[in-house]
């Protein structure tokens, strides 16, 4: 697989976004900064604002992974079979990455202007959605998917495992955007953690199920 070289501006100039961010607004931050809220929106983790640099660097940390790890894959030749889908879940994660820090700096900056455990839910839901659409379109390999013994060992059960996991996946997203505009907050955890379990926990079963199956010449 061959990165276009726009893509890969694109991709590390994204992933450069929180690191900018902090440098940017890091002299008007306090010394200790909220770092973790509840689905409720309550602080419940603090640390040294020095910190949120780590969190920055998370964004260049992925773009290198992004770039190597097909490389890395025995089933490197897959990656060309969807590569446009590989290199677009590359860009959204970055992009989702880069508005996270926002939202986080503007919390910081002016405490109260949102309303983040919503607002971080929406996104969430956004991006299970995303990811929902474009798994049927991903191929067999080993660091993206679904990737039980039983889809890496034959093709139809990838195929098959991956549309199951895209619709529930999406399904998962548009409950967990939905719940957090018109649900009370401390409801939406249970709809995010709900629908995460199925979308992750059903794939899975059936991935064997079906694997069962086919070995034992059941159509």
């Amino acid at each position: 697989m061959k990165w276009n070289k726009w893509n890969v501006a694109l991709l590390w100039a994204l992933a450069l976004v929180p690191l900018v961010l902090v440098g940017a607004f890091y002299g008007r931050l306090p010394d200790q900064v909220p770092l973790h809220w509840g689905f409720d929106g309550e602080i419940n983790g603090y640390g040294g604002k020095g910190e949120l640099f780590l969190l920055a660097a998370l964004g260049p940390g992925m773009a290198l992974l992004f770039q190597i790890l097909p490389r890395l894959d025995p089933k490197r030749r897959s990656y060309e079979r969807f590569q446009k889908y590989y290199v677009a879940t590359a860009l959204v994660i970055e992009a989702f990455m880069a508005v996270i820090m926002g939202v986080m700096l503007a919390e910081i900056l002016r405490p109260g202007t949102l309303s983040i455990g919503r607002v971080i839910s929406v996104l969430v839901g956004l991006l299970f959605m995303f990811l929902g659409n474009l798994m049927g379109k991903v191929k067999p390999n080993f660091f993206m998917g679904i990737r039980t013994p039983w889809t890496i060992s034959d093709p139809d059960v990838w195929n098959r495992t991956h549309r199951l996991g895209g619709g529930l996946f999406f399904l998962a997203g548009l409950a967990t955007a939905a719940s957090a505009v018109l649900l009370p907050e401390r409801a939406v955890f249970w709809v995010v953690l709900g629908g995460a379990l199925a979308a992750a926990l059903v794939p899975i079963a059936m991935s064997y199920l079906w694997y069962r199956k086919k070995s034992a010449g059941t159509p």
